[in-house]
C-alpha cells in the first residue's frame, strides 16, 4: 500500500514538473521578439467621419503578404489639413502634412486578427513630379492585440507608402488614391511565422 502510495506521488510529481515546463516553453513561443517585413498595396479616400477638429480622415483599404501569411488591412487615419512644413519628399521637395492619429485592424487567411493604432507620422507631396503627383505616407503603429495568433502580441510597425492619385473632384483635389509599400517592424507574442519571412 505505502508502495502504490509513493508511486502515486512520484507520478504527480513528474507530471506537475512536465506541466512546468510546458507552460514555461509556451510562454517562451509567446514572448519572442521577431523582426517582420510585409508588402502592400490598395486605396485610401476622405471621409466624412470627423475623428478631430481642423482634421481630415481618409480610409485605406489595404492587402499584402509577408510574415504572417496574406492579410487585408483597413484603417483609419486622420491628418491636419494644412502643411507643417515644406522640405524633401521621395526625390524631390514638397509640403508635408502630420499624421495625427488613427487606428487598423489586419485580418489573416486564419481569421486572426492585429490591431494597431497609428502613433504618428507624415504625407508629403513631391512637387517636382507634378506630372505624376506622387506623394509619400509615412507611419508608425502601435500594435495593441488582436485575436487567434495575436491575442498576446505587442511591437511596433512602420509603414511606408507611395501615393498616386486616381480620381479629382471638379476643383483639383484628389479623392481616391492608390498606396503601395511595405510595413516592416519588432512583433512579441506571435506565433506562426511564415519559413524565410523573419
Amino acid at each position: 500500500m505505502k508502495l502504490k502510495l509513493r508511486s502515486k506521488r512520484v507520478i504527480l510529481k513528474h507530471l506537475a514538473t512536465m506541466a512546468l515546463m510546458l507552460n514555461l516553453g509556451v510562454t517562451g513561443v509567446y514572448a519572442q521578439q521577431r523582426s517582420v517585413k510585409m508588402t502592400f498595396s490598395g486605396s485610401f479616400l476622405p471621409t466624412a467621419i470627423d475623428v478631430q477638429p481642423d482634421t481630415i480622415t481618409d480610409e485605406e483599404l489595404l492587402a499584402g503578404d509577408g510574415a504572417f501569411g496574406p492579410f487585408t488591412f483597413r484603417k483609419l487615419r486622420t491628418d491636419e489639413t494644412t502643411p507643417q512644413s515644406f522640405g524633401s519628399c521621395g526625390s524631390g521637395f514638397g509640403p508635408s502634412i502630420r499624421v495625427v492619429t488613427g487606428g487598423g485592424v489586419f485580418r489573416f487567411e486564419d481569421g486572426s486578427l492585429l490591431t494597431v493604432t497609428v502613433a504618428g507620422g507624415t504625407l508629403c507631396v513631391d512637387l517636382m513630379d507634378l506630372d505624376h503627383l506622387v506623394g509619400h505616407l509615412t507611419e508608425t503603429y502601435q500594435i495593441t492585440g488582436g485575436t487567434g495568433r495575436f491575442k498576446r502580441a505587442s511591437g511596433t510597425l512602420t509603414s511606408t507608402g507611395t501615393l498616386s492619385p486616381v480620381l479629382f473632384t471638379p476643383s483639383g483635389s484628389a479623392v481616391l488614391l492608390t498606396n503601395t509599400g511595405e510595413l516592416e517592424g519588432t512583433v512579441v507574442g506571435v506565433r506562426g511565422m511564415r519559413e524565410g519571412h523573419d
